[in-house]
């Protein structure tokens, strides 16, 4: 929640609406500029490496890249497969629960193509 009061009024709403509705819920967990983008990229190509996720998401830092892969780790909607080899290599998937999200994420997309221009 960044430097807000923890009693502050946005942040005691931002709380109740995480809690109590599914669309804020579920807006918290994969909104944002990059994470949506990492979900489709890797609903589409099963597992990638963090250096073809770095190239596909132009203008992401690495910084925020870490972060982002962090936080879907932590929800639980992406693995980080180590594996021991040298150089190390290290690829990232969707979960089960990821999958889950397979029809919102189609159906965002469709949304947005039919969408568009008009």
């Amino acid at each position: 929640m960044g430097n807000r009061k923890e009693n502050s009024t946005n942040t005691i709403n931002e709380i109740y609406w995480k809690e109590n509705c599914g669309i804020a819920f579920t807006l918290s967990v994969i909104g944002g500029r990059w994470k949506i983008n990492i979900l489709s990229y890797l609903l589409n190509e099963q597992k990638l490496r963090y250096s073809e996720l770095k190239n596909r998401l132009v203008g992401i830092s690495e910084r925020m890249l870490i972060a982002k892969l962090k936080e879907l780790e932590k929800d639980k909607l992406v693995n980080r497969i180590v594996h021991q080899q040298v150089p190390p290599k290290v690829e990232y998937e969707l979960t089960e629960l990821g999958h889950s999200l397979k029809e919102i994420l189609y159906m965002m997309d469709e949304w947005g193509e039919n969408n568009v221009f008009k």
